[in-house]
């Protein structure tokens, strides 16, 4: 969005906003932090001034580009953490599955020129861990629901709150074509979502998958380094 803003208002700097940020627990004034991203840092620092309180703690980064894919992106593996408590797959699974989230989001991040230290943050980590675990969290109840056999448009159809992973998904999994990144896990929520593919068997394909080395295709792409311009053409 901060690009699409930028294009309306040339000259203007933009800030963008991302990180465990539940807003019903902020309005109820429970403590809370927040990353301000912005190509321009005394901007982002003087929008953290401006929101920061005795309850809300903001950081600033100048990773604009990471900032937001992790706000983004950490909604569809907060569906598919969703679909493993639907199942009762356990907290080891639970775990892994955040993990090996946060190298497909760092992955896809890289790709298209995000520092990949972003998503150790609360953009990334951070936000991930209050979405997949959450009882408030739309997306997860998502998975919930999958995880019983619903289809996604009754799950929809019963919602009136908008659960941003399911198109976020389609999404992440077309740049990540486009850009040559291996994306399992969006790969799998996918098929779920568009595909009727039952989650069990979702979970099992990616159990399957051929062993590698945890860092292997990080290290790859930043070795490589190109960079590829993200979704605004």
């Amino acid at each position: 969005m901060t690009e699409v803003v930028a294009e309306q208002l040339p000259g203007v700097s933009v800030c963008a906003l991302s990180g465990p940020n539940l807003a019903r627990e902020i309005a109820l004034g429970k403590p809370a932090t927040s990353v301000v991203a912005s190509h321009d840092l005394d901007a982002a620092e003087r929008a953290r001034d401006l929101l920061m309180s005795d309850h809300f703690r903001c950081y600033t980064n100048e990773d604009v580009i990471g900032v937001e894919m992790g706000g983004a992106l950490k909604n569809i593996i907060a569906i598919g953490a969703g679909m493993a408590d639907g199942l009762n797959a356990g907290d080891n699974a639970k775990a892994a599955f955040l993990t090996r989230g946060i190298a497909e989001i760092a992955r896809l991040g890289v790709a298209v020129g995000a520092d990949p230290l972003t998503f150790a943050g609360l953009t990334g980590l951070g936000d991930m861990v209050a979405t997949c675990a959450s009882r408030f969290s739309r997306n997860h109840f998502v998975g919930e629901e999958l995880a019983k056999g619903r289809s996604i448009g009754d799950i929809q159809t019963g919602m009136n709150q908008i659960a941003e992973g399911i198109l976020t998904t389609r999404a992440a999994r077309e740049l990540g074509r486009r850009v040559g990144v291996e994306m399992p896990i969006t790969d799998q929520i996918y098929s779920v979502l568009f595909e009727a593919k039952p989650a069990l068997e979702a979970i099992s394909a990616l159990m399957g998958r051929e062993a590698t080395h945890e860092l292997a295709a990080l290290r790859s792409l930043l070795a490589t380094r190109t960079v590829v311009e993200p979704i605004s053409n």
